[in-house]
């Protein structure tokens, strides 16, 4: 029947809707209903549907990496991974994690293929559509992942661009929950730029019952309608929302310090004014002393120096390299939660 659907729907509306009515039509065999869905922005997942997909990726790494149980949950599928910019964690995790769910990854880049260049997006989503399962695409326009989501029949996943990294996200969030056991009642503290990271955490935090403290330097604040929305899911979580430019300041009491790079993809022009301006940013043990006593670190790599110091980045309470391999598990629970019926074994976390 969703054979029949995918070859007699042939225009924009009616294959936007196919995408819906597979959804829905598959939706009562999940516990938490996700097949077919795209991954855009962690704004448009609920509460219990990002806690299902970290439960999920949980259950996955400890039935494979633990317990060393083949499960090809994959076997036969394929996805077209799109990559504008370059990357290490984020090809690594999706290729590693579907060879061991039994799929093939086709890894293309800008020399393989040029999105809205040799071929107009409509059109690349519509043949992604009839060859693959799922695309994963690292870009630089956020526009351009919602123009292949309008298009396509087949789940697509933001794997980076400018406006947001959800999958990046939930691989911290998998990160804190090892660690700590919980994710309710602990304070997040961003010291840094207000980039794509920290707008997907803006988005999703207050949601798993999390308080954000944030200091970025005048000029380089999120963008204003993602702290809107934020402030808008504070309120109706009941977390608290903090906004500075001390870095000290945001580092009050906070159970995990973060940072990312000052000098994202496409900002090497601005890097030596960037330098200047987030003078004082550096996370160094100075940082921690005024955190909670159990504080943890985590970045999402590549890191630089200026960001963190190596007393900090390398010490017992950095889970960075933790971090970069749930990234496998959580882009794994992403994809088996979006193509599969699967239901998760491991008992449910307490979150």
């Amino acid at each position: 029947m969703l054979c029949l659907l995918r070859n007699v729907l042939n225009t924009s509306s009616l294959r936007n809707s196919s995408k819906f009515l597979m959804h829905n039509f598959r939706s009562s065999h999940n516990q938490v209903p996700l097949k077919g869905r795209d991954l855009l922005t962690l704004k448009n997942y609920n509460s219990e549907e990002i806690k299902y997909l970290l439960w999920v990726a949980a259950d996955l790494k400890y039935r494979i990496k633990q317990k060393g149980e083949y499960m090809p949950l994959l076997q036969g599928k394929s996805l077209a991974m799109i990559f504008e910019k370059r990357s290490t964690r984020t090809r690594l995790s999706t290729e590693t994690g579907w060879a061991l769910l039994g799929g093939h990854p086709c890894f293309l880049t800008t020399q393989d293929i040029h999105l809205g260049v040799n071929e107009s997006l409509k059109d690349t989503a519509r043949v992604l559509s009839g060859m693959t399962d799922a695309v994963l695409a690292r870009v630089y326009q956020q526009s351009d992942l919602e123009v292949l989501a309008k298009e396509a029949t087949i789940p697509i996943v933001n794997g980076l661009s400018d406006s947001y990294h959800p999958i990046q996200i939930l691989a911290d969030y998998l990160t804190i929950q090892e660690h700590y056991g919980h994710l309710k009642g602990l304070t997040i503290s961003w010291i840094g730029d207000g980039n794509n990271i920290l707008h997907s955490i803006m988005l999703s935090a207050a949601k798993c019952g999390m308080h954000l403290r944030i200091a970025t330097p005048k000029g380089y604040e999120a963008d204003p309608l993602v702290t809107a929305t934020a402030e808008q899911f504070s309120q109706e979580f009941g977390t608290k929302l903090f906004f500075t430019n001390d870095p000290l300041e945001a580092a009050h009491g906070a159970n995990v310090l973060v940072t990312d790079t000052w000098v994202s993809m496409g900002q090497e022009a601005e890097k030596k004014k960037r330098l200047v301006d987030f003078k004082g940013y550096q996370i160094t043990m100075e940082t921690a002393k005024v955190a909670s006593p159990n504080w943890v670190f985590l970045h999402c790599l590549p890191r630089k120096p200026e960001e963190v110091d190596d007393e900090v980045f390398y010490s017992p309470r950095s889970l960075v390299f933790q971090e970069a391999e749930n990234r496998k598990w959580t882009i794994m629970g992403v994809m088996v939660s979006l193509l599969t019926d699967y239901a998760p074994q491991l008992p449910k976390p307490s979150f």
